[in-house]
């Protein structure tokens, strides 16, 4: 769900605040194939007025209805250990460098991450399907005739982890409580929910209002975490800072100290563990997550052991400072596991609800100075490619001019669609790789007289005076390297930039607010985008919600018209075809300043755990997914 902004590439896996489908897809996993696929249960045509054990968007739900586990899951590792990383190993979007509450699901402050894992979901994901879902809390899910009521048969023997039960009052309760107060990007995919309802202990109803899209409920099942009602009885909700939140899940907050760390305990007597869709996952006895206020403390925290998984981000680091003794002893391994199949973006977003950045030939000429050719050899180590789409290594990502079907979606929109929608799709410029490539600066200045600029005493001003001055939010002085030889360009470009470092806590807040130049940003969005989740990211009504992922403030009318029929598709090819249409438009009007991506994961670890190969396709879920090899682990004597 959270968004990184200052790592060089790091894939938020976004949707929601704070990636509850990572956490809850990861915290449920499991099966076993029987010898097909199962029946299709395609929400296009889904069976009305049937009990199910899953749901999927398209196509065949990979695990049939007896299905015992998934196929990624370790049925035979052994439990036990600790698992110890740092927040800069994943690049989360909330404050990661410390915490102030263990209340993740409102607005205010800032919590730790996995906070979300000690919850238990009605369904939960499918790591290697790119859009199935199926029952966790829930046994089985019906659905009314008008498509508009979702029936939940809740397992019985759901426990808290005070050994209370969990029941469908919990669900509705919690359904409705988010709805409230929730968190803004959490409470927006609850807009079409009318309301929750306990029809019985163990049955829940989910009723909307005709105006969602088929698919979603496969957000609001797996989204929305079931608290215990008595336990926000006694405490407000929006109250609940630091104390130990009460959950359901396979973990459950340990030792805690704010600012330095904190553990969850895997829960011994888990209700759900050996059922399907938790079988075989969640080894490790404590999940430590060691907070550093500077990314290179947590380094050197590895390097000792302290910590002992890392995900590298930075290209010069693992290219140059994997030299350590622990490396040249062979306890620490460095790896590289391929990312997954689902589409992503990182760039910097520039704000435009600031006068200044209106015009999109402005934002153009800004991204054009940005020479990524000679970034990625002098500074990243050739590792990267470039990014040029907002769907980038996935199949919504437009190509060349638009097919048929894409015009079939643009045409009606025509006269509100800027002309170079209709051609070659956009695409940054490429450099000659000198860092000064004079045809950059030649086509940015013609982008800024274009679009009103004045060049006065080597600084382009408005029809006002108003100087076009540049300020680049970020929270950590390692991005420096790479913002100063773009900044240097913009400044030889005529546009003054500068580099604004504040603490967590004062970047989150502005983050919220919107109080920007220009900022960082990196996501993902899932392998079946849902006209939710990109509502959230590019819809005009995003634009003014403070909270939201709209941060470059997109607000395009035809391109509010694309969106909203996302949900229509009746398969992948025509979700494809009104991604690739969105793409073009997002694309031809210059919102980001696509930067690049890479095509694997980079691990170190200390050569001590174990895990299957190969990673599944939608998700990378390593505390949940691995585990303490005791033969490793003695034979480098840690």
């Amino acid at each position: 769900m959270s968004a990184n902004t200052d790592l060089e590439n790091g894939m938020d896996k976004f949707m929601r605040f704070s990636r509850r489908e990572f956490i809850k897809t990861s915290l449920g996993a499991g099966l076993v194939f029987g010898t097909g696929l199962a029946p299709t249960i395609s929400l296009a045509n889904n069976p009305v007025s049937k009990k199910l054990h899953g749901l999927s968007s398209f196509g065949n739900l990979k695990y049939p209805e007896n299905y015992t586990h998934f196929e990624y899951a370790s049925l035979d590792a052994p439990k036990g250990g600790v698992f110890a990383f740092s927040p800069s190993s994943w690049g989360f979007n909330q404050n990661t460098q410390t915490f102030n509450t263990l209340n993740c699901f409102i607005l205010k402050g800032e919590a730790p991450p996995r906070l979300e894992g000690i919850y238990d979901t009605l369904m939960t994901g499918s790591l290697d399907e790119p859009d199935a879902i199926y029952g966790a809390l829930a046994k089985t899910v019906e659905i009314s005739k008008d498509r508009n009521t979702y029936r939940f048969e809740l397992h019985p023997e759901a426990r808290f982890h005070d050994g209370s039960p969990l029941t469908a009052h919990d669900a509705a309760f919690s359904y409705m409580l988010l709805k409230d107060k929730g968190h803004p990007q959490l409470a927006a995919d609850l807009v079409n929910l009318v309301e929750a309802v306990a029809v019985e202990d163990n049955i829940l109803e989910l009723r909307l209002n005709g105006k969602q899209s088929d698919r979603a409920i496969l957000v609001l099942a797996t989204l929305v975490p079931i608290f215990s009602r008595a336990f926000y009885e006694k405490l407000p909700f929006e109250e609940h800072v630091l104390e130990t939140p009460l959950g359901s899940g396979p973990y459950k907050v340990g030792k805690v100290s704010p600012g330095n760390y904190i553990e969850y305990d895997r829960v011994e007597d888990y209700w759900a563990k050996d059922l399907p869709f938790a079988k075989g996952f969640n080894h490790f006895d404590i999940i430590r997550i060691d907070f550093f206020r500077e990314r290179q403390a947590g380094f050197e925290a590895f390097k000792k052991g302290a910590v002992r998984w890392r995900q590298e981000f930075t290209s010069k680091t693992w290219a140059t400072e994997y030299n350590f003794p622990a490396i040249e002893e062979g306890k620490v391994v460095q790896l590289e596991f391929p990312r997954e199949k689902q589409p992503s973006l990182q760039g910097w977003a520039v704000n435009t609800r600031r006068a200044k950045f209106t015009d999109p030939r402005t934002r153009q000429a800004i991204g054009m100075v940005f020479d990524f050719e000679w970034t990625n050899k002098n500074i990243f180590y050739d590792a990267y490619k470039r990014t040029n789409s907002m769907f980038e290594q996935s199949d919504f990502a437009a190509e060349g001019m638009p097919t048929a079907d894409e015009l079939a979606l643009l045409e009606p929109l025509r006269e509100q669609l800027p002309g170079r929608v209709f051609g070659e799709v956009a695409k940054q410029f490429v450099s000659d790789g000198s860092g000064k490539d004079r045809k950059a600066f030649r086509g940015a200045q013609k982008l800024l007289i274009e679009a009103g600029w004045t060049r006065q005493d080597n600084v382009y001003v408005d029809a006002d005076g108003n100087r076009l001055e540049i300020e680049f939010l970020t929270r950590e002085q390692s991005f420096d390297r790479i913002l100063g030889p773009f900044i240097e360009n913009l400044k030889t470009l005529g546009i003054p930039a500068t580099i604004r470092l504040v603490d967590p806590s004062q970047y989150q807040a502005r983050l919220e607010e919107f109080d920007f130049d220009i900022i960082g940003m990196a996501m993902s969005y899932g392998a079946t985008p849902s006209k939710e989740s990109i509502r959230q990211l590019f819809h005009s009504e995003s634009a003014s919600k403070n909270g939201s992922r709209n941060y470059p403030g997109t607000a395009v009318p035809a391109l509010d018209q694309l969106i909203d029929q996302i949900n229509d598709a009746n398969n992948r090819e025509e979700l494809q075809t009104v991604m690739k249409a969105i793409d073009r438009v997002l694309r031809a009007h210059h919102f980001w300043i696509p930067n690049w991506f890479a095509p694997n994961h980079r691990v170190a670890t200390w050569d001590m755990f174990g895990w299957k190969d190969p990673k599944p396709d939608y998700g990378f879920p390593v505390e949940y997914l691995w585990w303490l090899d005791p033969v490793k682990a003695a034979a480098i004597k840690t």
